[in-house]
């Protein structure tokens, strides 16, 4: 399978499979295919898992799109305005994403929800309460808000992250919530209480858009707002 991502300000990515080749994402996500793919609708992973997406916010069902021949395609769009970064997990070898960010990937990788092993992380959090743990051997993709940023930490590095601007972070980094210290910065820093905090070694990936400022910004022009 071979892939090219494209598009700079509403992403997408082009695959190329090969006769029999297979990858499924979120039931919506197509844009555009070749005649010689065959789309199929499915729970993937039976009820457990299909309701582990729900939680997860995403869609209850995956499509599975399968080649007929060599060299068919077909192109996955990005649901906001950002980057698309291509992931290659192999065993022993697992990425936690936050809950939206999945894309599609090849048939050998499996998606399922994570919970935070903090209490604090599931209670102040946001995203950080339910992510998705990706493991298997293959390709992932996965979708940013704004543009990627991406972080090695060394061996006992911490990093300091808004939360909704944390996109995924690999298994050997540590994760816990922590209390923005300050009454300004508590009460004017717009912040909110709490920071994640990622703890090397591995790699972190930040995206310099937060969807949930965004909805805050856009909320008094959306219905109701438009008629104060």
């Amino acid at each position: 399978m071979e892939y090219k991502i494209f598009g700079d300000i509403f992403p997408a990515v082009t695959l190329t499979l090969h006769k029999n080749e297979s990858i499924y994402t979120q039931s919506g996500g197509m844009g555009c295919m070749s005649e010689n793919i065959k789309m199929e609708t499915q729970g993937r992973g039976g009820l457990f898992k299909s309701l582990g997406r729900m939680i997860n916010g995403e869609s209850l069902f995956t499509v599975n799109y399968t080649s007929t021949c060599d060299n068919s395609d077909v192109t996955i769009v990005a649901n906001y305005p950002g980057e698309i970064m291509a992931l290659n997990l192999y065993k022993d070898y697992s990425i936690l994403a936050q809950s939206g960010s999945f894309l599609c990937a090849q048939q050998s990788i499996e998606v399922s929800v994570k919970f935070a092993k903090k209490l604090s992380a599931g209670l102040f959090g946001g995203e950080g309460f339910i992510l998705q743990e990706l493991t298997g051997s293959g390709l992932v993709f996965l979708e940013t808000a704004g543009n990627l940023l991406t972080h090695e930490l060394s061996d006992g590095e911490v990093l300091l992250v808004d939360t909704g601007n944390l996109v995924a972070f690999e298994s050997s980094v540590s994760y816990e919530t922590k209390m923005v210290k300050g009454l300004k910065n508590v009460v004017f820093g717009g912040e909110g209480l709490f920071l994640t905090k990622m703890v090397g070694p591995g790699k972190v990936w930040v995206q310099t858009g937060n969807m949930q400022n965004l909805a805050m910004t856009l909320s008094p022009f959306l219905v109701g707002g438009a008629n104060r």
